[in-house]
This record gives C-alpha cells, sequence and structure tokens, in this order.
C-alpha cells in the first residue's frame, strides 16, 4: 500500500456489528505484515482537563476469551476499562500516549488540539505503523496513510484500544493528579464533565487554572 498521506473517510452502517472486530485492519493489510494504528481521544467535550488521545498497534484480532473487554471505552464500566487496560498494554504491539493542556486547547481550540494529542500519540509508537485507523478525524500532518472512519471505536479493535487506552489514562490523571491538587470540583467523580456538582463547584470557587476559559461555560463564569 502507498504509504503517502492519503486520508479516506467511511461512514459504516450503526448496525454492522455488536462488537468491534478485526476486520477492517485485515481489509486495509491485504494479509501482509504491515503495521496498523487506532488512533481516538477522550475528553474533548469536557470543561477541565486535558485532551487525551491514544494511539495503538495489537498483533492481529482480539483472542476470543479477551473480545468482550476491547469495545467502546464509554460502554464498559470502569471495573471494565482498568481490567481491558491492563491487558492491552501488555499485549499490544507498541502503543502511544498524547496530550494538548487546557491552555493549549484555549490558544489553538479544540479540534486542533484534539489532532495535536492524536499527532503526539502517534509519534510515540515504536516501531511506526504504515497506516492509521483515526475515529471520526483525519490528520493531515503526518506522512502516514489514514483511514477515518465515524465511531470508529465501536466497529474496529484497534481504535476501541486506544479509546480504552486514553480514558483510563485521563481519568487517572484527573482522579489521581488534578483532585489532589484542585480539591472541591470532584474531579475523580466527573472528569471535568458539566455536571451539575461541577458547575456548583465553579460558582462556589471560580474557575481553577485547568479549566478551559474559552469554553462558553467558563467564559460566561469568568
Amino acid at each position: 500500500m502507498d504509504e503517502t498521506n492519503t486520508s479516506i473517510r467511511i461512514d459504516l452502517p450503526k448496525t454492522l456489528k455488536n462488537l468491534p472486530d478485526f476486520s477492517i485492519e485485515l481489509k486495509l493489510t491485504g494479509g501482509s505484515g504491515m503495521l496498523v494504528a487506532g488512533v481516538d481521544e477522550v475528553g474533548r467535550g469536557t470543561l477541565a482537563g486535558p485532551v487525551v488521545a491514544a494511539a495503538a498497534i495489537l498483533p492481529g484480532p482480539v483472542p476470543v476469551e479477551h473480545e468482550s473487554l476491547v469495545n467502546d471505552s464509554k460502554i464498559l464500566s470502569p471495573t471494565t476499562r482498568k481490567k481491558a487496560f491492563a491487558w492491552l498494554v501488555k499485549w499490544c504491539v507498541s502503543y502511544g500516549i498524547g496530550a494538548c493542556s487546557a491552555d493549549e486547547i484555549d490558544s489553538i481550540g479544540i479540534v486542533a488540539s484534539t489532532k495535536q494529542a492524536m499527532l503526539r500519540a502517534v509519534a510515540e509508537l515504536d516501531p511506526q505503523p504504515s497506516h492509521l485507523i483515526i475515529d471520526a478525524l483525519q490528520l493531515p500532518a503526518v506522512a502516514i496513510s489514514q483511514t477515518s472512519i465515524v465511531k470508529a471505536d465501536s466497529r474496529s479493535q484497534s481504535v476501541a484500544a486506544a479509546s480504552i487506552i486514553a480514558k483510563v489514562t485521563r481519568d487517572k490523571l484527573m482522579s489521581d493528579v488534578f483532585e489532589q491538587e484542585y480539591p472541591g470540583y470532584g474531579f475523580a467523580s466527573h472528569k471535568g464533565y458539566g455536571t451539575k456538582t461541577h458547575m456548583l463547584a465553579l460558582k462556589k470557587l471560580g474557575a481553577s487554572p485547568i479549566h478551559r476559559q474559552s469554553f462558553k461555560p467558563i467564559r460566561d463564569l469568568l
């Protein structure tokens, strides 16, 4: 396959499958040993904290005994996500994590920040892949051929794996780091999303250094 940057957008029916599988990866590789990485992000819609992306290269289809672990991270329970994360980071050929801070998001916008976080995650992969499967977005700045698929985390095992790695990483950051640094906001419970508890804390405490000041609820508060 030509490894130049040739982005393709594929919209697949939601009813195509109940669980993500490895068929998209196999179709792209054509049975060759070409490495394909799934790329996804979490935290794009939160009011606080970074947007975090992950990229994952799987050695092949997820073994049957682990299939229930690898799905869109939003569907999995926190306990299952942590179990899946612990298994995936050992089983992956390679995985990478990238992030953009609230300050970067305020500076360049959430879409550009999401792409930057993805680029940083891909750059961490060793070996580098020959193709990327990306959830919804395209990354013209990277010289790797890529396929953009809407809701790819529910269709591709590689992207589902990336979504789990990104989600568990970000949740841990919000719970273990920012909850301690900025107590009172409830980051351990809502992870920065605009819940009722979070909004009440914002009215009481004001915005913290990790709140996204360019987002309307925070901008209105300020």
